[in-house]
């Protein structure tokens, strides 16, 4: 026997052979986790969808209202905090089925967060508040890879809507994702501009928050591999974006997109990566001039105006903007699902080389989504790259 591992006949090759098996083991691991999402485009094999069952109308707060146009927001004051009528839900409903339908018939796998009763008060020591919906789970989580971040939203109705999809994210964390949560905010009244009013033509966006913590929703981000583009909103302040940037920007260059909505609010009804090389812009938000140098060889596809929306019941309690006609999903570089009544949408797909599936989604406007919004991606076919 000797004190010197290295005089050990055969200790050389063993140690050699004990660290190949845990490189292997640690390959498998990674390769068994079934998160996996890099971009917008790659073929999506497993999303998370919403639900609507339990949904409420949110507490009348400036941080809900002052998003909607003034007609809209005095339809909702009087009814803050109530539940939505049965109807409006049964046809949003219909719809949402229908989607998730597609969706497995293209062979994807579809997760459903928790049944949640957001009737139900709640508070912080400065603030009381029902809650909201999970119409959107593109609002609350961001997917880096197989890593999970949620996201510290400003509206006090949402502020514990992530806990719907804790069963799942405990799921997915036991097969192996990393899981990360940002800072909740405090949200108390002096964040807010209580006497907010959209800017008026010409006048700089004006937002609803301020600089005093760190807010942003996922939805105001998109993934295009190492390089994610976002905007600044009514939920997403500068604080929110140096949070996220400083704990990502090892890994990732992040890039703003200028947007001139009076009401800003997501990303993805102004600014959607379609494929490696294409992205489809609104062009009464954003003006290409000033899109981030980066996206200099990208075809830059200008949408086409919405077609108007006519005959639909309760259409006039939509959250969204008619832009939401942008708010597709990629199911792979080719295939696009979107809204069935957008027919110039569907046109331009076509001739820009892409294939669209019509789904009808108008009544799920009236819970602030479209398809984007509606789904999580867990995991899309394709590893981590650059595209510029």
């Amino acid at each position: 026997m000797t004190d010197q591992a290295g005089d050990v006949p055969g200790l050389d090759s063993e140690v050699k052979r004990l660290d190949s098996e845990a490189k292997s083991l640690d390959s498998e691991a990674k390769n068994s986790c079934p998160v996996n999402s890099h971009n917008e485009w790659d073929p999506l094999e497993e999303v998370i969808v919403g639900r609507l069952e339990g949904a409420t109308i949110p507490s009348y707060h400036i941080s809900f209202a002052g998003n909607l146009p003034r007609t809209a927001a005095k339809l909702y004051r009087p009814i803050a905090g109530r539940k939505y009528p049965r109807p409006i839900v049964d046809r949003a409903m219909k719809e949402l089925d229908g989607f998730v339908a597609l969706l497995e018939g293209e062979g994807i796998t579809v997760r459903r967060p928790e049944i949640t009763d957001f009737s139900r008060e709640f508070s912080s020591p400065d603030w009381k508040s029902k809650g909201f919906c999970t119409a959107s789970p593109r609002d609350v989580i961001i997917v880096f890879g197989d890593e999970f971040l949620e996201t510290p939203g400003s509206w006090r109705s949402r502020i514990f809507e992530v806990h719907a999809y804790r069963p799942l994210l405990l799921e997915y964390f036991e097969k192996g994702a990393k899981w990360m949560a940002a800072p909740k905010p405090m949200l108390r009244d002096s964040f807010f501009d209580l006497k907010f009013r959209p800017s008026e033509e010409g006048e700089p966006v004006k937002y609803i928050i301020n600089e005093t913590e760190p807010t942003f929703d996922a939805a105001d981000f998109v993934r295009c591999g190492r390089d994610i583009f976002y905007t600044r909103s009514n939920a997403t302040n500068a604080s929110g974006v140096k949070w996220i940037e400083r704990h990502y920007g090892d890994r990732y260059n992040f890039h703003q997109v200028i947007s001139h909505c009076r009401l800003p609010l997501h990303i993805d009804t102004t600014f959607m990566p379609l494929a490696p090389g294409k992205v489809l812009i609104n062009p009464s938000f954003v003006k290409p001039e000033e899109l981030p140098p980066i996206l200099g060889d990208w075809d830059i596809l200008i949408a086409p105006e919405p077609d108007p929306v006519t005959g639909l019941k309760n259409y006039h309690l939509s959250l969204v903007s008619p832009w939401i006609s942008l708010n597709v999903l990629m199911l792979d570089e080719k295939r696009v699902v979107v809204e069935a009544s957008q027919k110039r949408m569907i046109k331009a797909m076509k001739e820009w080389g892409l294939e669209p599936i019509p789904c009808p989604f108008l009544n799920y406007k009236i819970f602030g989504g479209g398809f984007h919004c509606a789904t999580l991606d867990i995991r899309r076919r394709g590893e981590l790259q650059s595209y510029f």
